[in-house]
């Protein structure tokens, strides 16, 4: 009877060290791969759920994600959507733990120039806020690191001319 409780301790001595190491084990496997998650992709996880985003310079954007990609992420809300460069967010509220899987090649090549162009091709009537100003008009044309903006509406745009905004001043640029 001794020999066999004694084998039975050992026994459980054993499994109890080899959880341990197995647990020890998969802590440190998930902190290395919390290491490699972009925000972009628990941003593109949170898609259909509500988040506030605070901004440099202190301005904020609330609603639904709607999609997001590497570089910007886009937010509606009450029939209006904003387009926000991640190089501006600051804080962002009310995102769960969940990461989505690395974006395709495809998606994650859809940079914050792409998303300007389509609004320029769509000749959408945008809000741009850059540090301390916003400025209203259409986007005419979208360069590697800045966007033209016609400001105003009609003749005003045509009188005043283009605004040249580059990409590290954008906050946000919000449908009208």
């Amino acid at each position: 009877m001794r020999w066999e409780a004694l084998f039975a301790d050992l026994e459980a001595q054993f499994a109890a060290h080899g959880a341990a190491e197995l647990d020890a084990q998969v802590a440190e496997l998930t902190r290395a791969e919390r290491a490699t998650v972009a925000i972009g992709d628990r941003l593109r996880a949170a898609r259909g759920g509500v988040l506030s985003v605070r901004l440099r310079g202190g301005s904020t954007a609330e609603g639904q994600v709607l999609d997001a990609a590497p570089q910007w992420l886009l937010l509606g809300a009450q029939g209006r959507q904003a387009l926000i460069p991640l190089a501006a967010v600051v804080v962002v509220t009310g995102l769960g733990p969940y990461v989505a899987p690395s974006p395709g090649v495809v998606e994650g090549r859809l940079t914050l120039g792409h998303a300007l162009r389509a609004l320029a091709r769509d000749r959408v009537l945008v809000q741009v806020e850059v540090d301390g100003t916003e400025l209203t008009g259409r986007i005419e044309r979208v360069g590697a690191d800045h966007l033209d903006l016609a400001a105003g509406h009609g003749e005003a745009a045509r009188r005043d001319g283009l605004v040249a905004v580059p990409f590290a001043g954008l906050r946000a640029v919000r449908s009208r």
